[in-house]
């Protein structure tokens, strides 16, 4: 984990011979130095959306010739982005890969990804509501970007405008509506759920921490910046 907040959004996702990359929010010189520079290890980059806190190094990646996936409307910002839509598949090395819509305030894309190693990790970031179920996942890195009632007590004492709070409540995932998500899924063979995207003034890391795991059963990991997880199936 490179980064999960406003300030920048990077994932590795890194075996032996194989590096993919999520979200291009981060400086590639970052990334370059957390895989030891071994550039030619990666097959790719994935880009949920155009925001930049996603998407601003984008350039870095396709000027040393890394290729780049996102939605359309990223390509229109950032020539030469490959251009992936809802459920079609595709391959980068051993990692299969299907993109799928979430409900942000520009087009945005969360990714199922699966690999002989590490099984099947769902990813989604900077979106309000989640409206499928997956089967068969073995990790999940889920958006628990704010809880109602802190936002609801930063507007009442002024810390947060309401027009921007507004914009919190039609773009990211509330803690309980994260809950939600995960129970509607069949958790039974997953090894880890990575928490991302937390707001600076509207979440509580460990209160949030606690109530995922006492609603699913399972351990959480906030997505703090230098944290590394073992993704094999069986998890640690």
């Amino acid at each position: 984990m490179l980064g999960s907040s406003s300030r920048g959004n990077s994932y590795i996702l890194e075996n032996r011979s194989e590096v993919l990359i999520i979200e291009a929010g981060i400086s590639y010189k970052e990334v370059k130095k957390a895989i030891d520079f071994n550039v030619s290890k990666i097959v790719g980059v994935l880009a949920s959306h155009s925001h930049g806190d996603h998407s601003k190094y984008i350039p870095d990646y396709l000027k040393d010739r890394v290729p780049v996936f996102s939605t359309e409307h990223t390509a229109e910002i950032y020539k030469n982005v490959n251009v992936v839509k809802h459920k079609e598949t595709f391959n980068l090395s051993d990692f299969r890969i299907m993109p799928f819509d979430l409900k942000h305030d520009v087009p945005c894309l969360g990714f199922l990804i699966k690999h002989p190693q590490a099984g099947t990790l769902m990813f989604c970031t900077d979106t309000y509501y989640v409206p499928y179920k997956f089967k068969g996942l073995n990790h999940i890195l889920i958006e628990i970007n704010y809880a109602k009632d802190i936002l609801n007590y930063n507007i009442q004492k002024g810390f947060i405008h309401p027009v921007q709070a507004k914009r919190v409540l039609s773009s990211h995932m509330e803690l309980n509506t994260t809950i939600n998500m995960l129970r509607a899924n069949d958790l039974s063979q997953v090894a880890n759920i990575v928490l991302l995207h937390l707001s600076d003034g509207n979440s509580n890391a460990r209160r949030f921490k606690g109530e995922v795991e006492s609603a699913t059963g399972k351990v959480a990991h906030i997505a703090d910046r230098g944290l590394e997880i073992s993704l094999n199936k069986e998890g640690f």
